[in-house]
């Protein structure tokens, strides 16, 4: 069974290669999804994949790639959505 999850993360995540290693990990997981900067300079994702396989991105989220300083990550389950790949938008 496939979930989909909607991750919104702050602190110092744009201009780290944010979404970028998102991507990676996500593609790595076999998650399909997208991943876009906001406004308010947080990173929004839309993930959708094996529950089990959602979690460790969520876990690696709260973390990021060696430049980011994440604050927070908020996470909600949302209405499953079908993906192709995994996007970043710009």
């Amino acid at each position: 069974m496939v979930q989909t999850v909607s991750i919104i993360v702050t602190g110092k995540v744009q201009g780290v290669f944010y979404r970028q290693s998102t991507k990676e990990k996500a593609m790595a997981l076999g998650i399909t999804g997208i991943v876009k900067n906001q406004p308010d300079g947080s990173v929004f994702i839309q993930a959708t994949g094996d529950p089990g396989l959602l979690n460790q991105l969520i876990v690696w989220c709260r973390q990021g790639p060696s430049q980011a300083e994440v604050t927070s990550v908020q996470v909600e389950t949302i209405e499953p959505r079908a993906f192709i790949g995994f996007t970043v938008q710009r």
